[in-house]
């Protein structure tokens, strides 16, 4: 009963605003009382109504009560603090159901602070304190509140669980070690927790240092990020200036062909006329000849028609007929025709300049690597249509099939001379430039062939190894014989095994540094594998041995 009438202390002398002692108490027209600055602080809230009211009752009140100190309410809160009377615990004081609650309390129990291990028991703050006055209790080992104490006791004997077993990998007591696990693997839970804590902390420092990878790799991607931006605005802000000027020459182009026709136009309308002219003259002078001539025809003086005779028969020069060209209907179709072929080469130009464009378009990969293709319908995802670059072939070569094939010729084939022309080593690169991934077969014949890929400033002249595939560091090339591979990097070769075919399958991944070589059957064979970095844009390349090899760039789609 003792108990109730403080509860009820408590709960008399509480605000029911903060739940707390009062504090300068003041008591409103309804008869509730509470601290002057709680009530203050909820009245302020009301005031763009001019409706205040009671929080507990809700008793309304218009004008707004004036608050005066409660002295008799004070002085017996001063009373009861001396008496050592605390305020109601507040609700949130109180253990919800999600909260652990003190296994001491009686009635409605409070939230616990702490649990015993060696207990096994939850405390609130109050019923905690023997455990930080008693010497007995200061041994025990709180931690956090949990409500998974009870799983700490064996369920067969009842015990505390303070032994692990490594045997079994379970928690066990005193007497299950004398039982069951018997002759096992025992020690304390204390040490095999201090060698998983080791363990936890290296696994930590590896998350840790994963996570710094990560936060690395992100912080990469974010940069190639701003920097794919920055390059397409560029190359956007680039390519409209130089479409523009295009567009402008295209159009100074027109007006200079439609002033030249214009002024075509009056030379030749000009000299047409002058030539009319002269004609109309002409006209004029011979219908007035004729009209003399047949006037004197009808004089029947014979001396008469006599002595006029020789002036009147006596014609001008006629005007020069050969200097009239009529061309009917095509006086200015050629420059109709020059512009149409005009039109034509330039239209053929932007197709294949445009498809190299669209070629090297480059992909984000980095740091995430695109797997690798596994089977041969996966590979032709990635196929390319590849040509052979006439200005690249040695002499000896002849290109055919719209120069995706070559053969080698023992006599010279009639190529211009060009900067980028093999002169001794019969080779070929591509037109096409590869910088992403792309994958091409090549069908062979003959005696050998050598399938390669290398960097565009690969040397040209002469018969140094840095003009030959393989033999430097700017091309890797397959050696394909009619019964071995090798494959050559920087004049070192690697022997290669694999099932011989006459077509070999080429990937490359640019961004990621991955060339891969195939031998394509029935099956798709893994012959070689190449993990480097490139760090320029590849061309496909091929030499021929033999005269009478021929090699050529397949049609994949």
């Amino acid at each position: 009963m003792e108990q109730k009438g403080d509860q009820l202390d408590r709960e008399t002398f509480s605000c029911s605003i903060c739940l707390d002692l009062l504090k300068d108490p003041v008591t409103i027209p309804c008869g509730h009382s509470y601290c002057m600055n709680c009530i203050k602080g909820y009245w302020d809230e009301d005031d763009q109504r001019k409706i205040y009211s009671c929080p507990q009752c809700r008793q309304t009140f218009a004008p707004r009560p004036v608050l005066m100190k409660s002295t008799m309410l004070a002085a017996l809160v001063e009373q009861l603090k001396k008496t050592g009377l605390q305020a109601a615990p507040a609700d949130h004081c109180y253990a919800g159901p999600e909260d652990v609650a003190c296994d001491v309390c009686t009635g409605r129990k409070l939230k616990a602070l702490k649990s015993c291990l060696t207990c096994l028991i939850s405390y609130c703050e109050n019923h905690l304190q023997p455990h930080y006055n008693v010497g007995q209790f200061k041994k025990h080992k709180l931690v956090n509140p949990s409500e998974k104490l009870q799983e700490n006791i064996c369920s067969r004997h009842d015990e505390v669980m303070k032994i692990f077993c490594r045997t079994d990998q379970q928690s066990i007591c005193y007497l299950c070690s004398l039982d069951e696990h018997k002759g096992h693997d025992t020690v304390s839970a204390a040490a095999e927790r201090t060698e998983r804590q080791r363990e936890l902390e290296v696994s930590r420092q590896q998350i840790q240092q994963r996570i710094q990878d990560r936060e690395k790799d992100v912080k990469l991607l974010q940069q190639e990020v701003e920097a794919v931006s920055r390059s397409a605005d560029k190359a956007v802000e680039d390519s409209e200036k130089i479409f523009t000027e295009l567009i402008r020459l295209i159009q100074k182009r027109s007006s200079d062909v439609k002033q030249q026709i214009r002024s075509q136009q009056e030379t030749e309308v000009s000299r047409v006329k002058e030539l009319q002219e002269k004609l109309e003259q002409e006209i004029t002078e011979l219908k007035r000849k004729d009209a003399e001539m047949k006037q004197l025809s009808h004089t029947e003086d014979h001396n008469q028609f006599l002595l006029n005779y020789p002036s009147l028969s006596q014609l001008s020069e006629p005007t020069d007929s050969s200097s009239i060209n009529i061309r009917p209907l095509r006086y200015f179709e050629d420059v109709t025709a020059a512009v149409s072929e005009l039109r034509d080469q330039l239209q053929d130009i932007l197709r294949e300049k445009w498809t190299n464009i669209s070629l090297t378009g480059t992909e984000v990969d980095v740091l995430l690597p695109q797997p690798e293709p596994k089977t041969r319908a996966e590979f032709l995802k990635y196929s390319h249509e590849i040509t052979l670059d006439p200005n690249t072939a040695n002499k000896h070569l002849l290109l055919s099939e719209g120069n995706r094939k070559a053969e080698r010729m023992s006599e010279e084939q009639s190529y211009s001379s060009h900067p980028e022309r093999f002169t001794y080593y019969t080779q070929v690169l591509s037109r096409e430039s590869l910088t992403e991934r792309c994958y091409w077969e090549v069908e062979w014949r003959g005696d050998g062939v050598d399938v390669a890929v290398a960097y565009k400033n690969i040397s040209r002249a002469g018969d140094l190894d840095e003009c030959r595939f393989g033999y430097n560091d700017k091309s890797w090339s397959l050696d394909c014989d009619t019964d071995s591979y090798s494959f050559w990097f920087d004049n070192m070769s690697t022997p290669v095994s694999g099932p011989g075919s006459s077509r070999v399958g080429v990937y490359l991944d640019h961004t990621a540094g991955i060339l891969s070589f195939y031998s394509i059957s029935e099956t798709m064979t893994l012959l070689h594998r190449v993990q480097t970095t490139f760090t320029q844009p590849l061309y496909a390349g091929l030499c021929l041995y033999y005269d009478g090899d021929t090699a050529e760039l397949c049609k994949l789609k």
